[in-house]
């Protein structure tokens, strides 16, 4: 029976660091050969989705946090905020004493002398891998174009008030753990991976029955709510493990490839 299948981005197929494991490569390869449809489904912004991913054999992508869908290079959907809600939420976030990153399809905004490596210690890794596709926040205040916010959290920042003042414009899940460790990601509102993936099963003629998905992170639980077998990679957070169907190896001991044999789908 054909399958869909969901592959997070960070921490599951993809190191910031060290790329994408071959084993993952060659898995996801035999996994369309074998006639399955296989999508990548990141909270990246689709502008910071690296070449390595995007040649991949994926059939489809989806990015942004679920506002991005692409299907056999078509886009699907591609939803913004205006770029006046996009100034309202800067504002926002730094009276609260947060600091923004804003994410797009084709850009990310950020200031480097705010957004730095005692911020992220991987601030800097970010603005190289994004080269052209960065811009900064400081004169683009009026012209962003973007569909999430990877805020970052700083101590004694005003997390509450920042969620409540934005609540009519975006939705959030907060990280605990690994990279994205305290940040706090602001969605469209009414978008998420789960979202996407029943849009994009509706559009494909995909049932629940149909569905796997890999994950490791607590932004996935949409995921995980919306497809029929849900698999944690080694190194996924306890919420995610609970949840799971099936607990693989982490990425660099061939999770992506040995979850799918073990599913029967390479």
């Amino acid at each position: 029976m054909k399958k869909i299948v969901f592959f997070d981005a960070d921490g599951t197929i993809l190191d910031i660091k060290k790329g994408v494991p071959e084993s993952a490569k060659e898995a996801v390869r035999r996994l369309v050969e074998n006639g399955h449809d296989a999508f990548l489904c990141t909270g990246r912004a689709f502008s910071f989705v690296p070449d390595e991913v995007k040649n991949m054999a994926f059939t489809g992508m989806i990015a942004n946090c679920g506002a991005y869908i692409e299907y056999r290079k078509k886009v699907l959907l591609d939803k913004e905020m205006t770029p006046e809600e996009a100034r309202l939420s800067v504002k926002i976030l730094r009276n609260c004493g947060m600091i923004p990153v804003m994410e797009g399809t084709h850009f990310m905004y950020y200031d480097k002398e705010e957004y730095t490596k005692d911020v992220d210690w991987f601030a800097e890794l970010i603005t190289k891998q994004l080269g052209e596709r960065w811009k900064p926040i400081k004169g683009n205040e009026n012209a962003m174009h973007i569909a999430k916010i990877s805020a970052k959290t700083r101590p004694g920042c005003a997390e509450q008030r920042a969620y409540e003042e934005l609540s009519p414009y975006y939705d959030y899940v907060k990280h605990e753990e690994g990279m994205a460790g305290g940040t706090i990601e602001f969605v469209k509102k009414g978008f998420s991976k789960g979202f996407a993936i029943a849009l994009v099963c509706g559009v494909l003629g995909y049932g629940k029955e149909d569905t796997v998905c890999f994950g490791d992170s607590n932004n996935d639980i949409s995921m995980f709510d919306v497809t029929d077998t849900c698999v944690a990679m080694g190194n996924a957070s306890p919420m995610i493990i609970k949840r799971a169907a099936l607990v693989t190896e982490d990425m660099f001991h061939d999770g992506i490839y040995l979850g799918l044999e073990r599913l029967g789908l390479i």
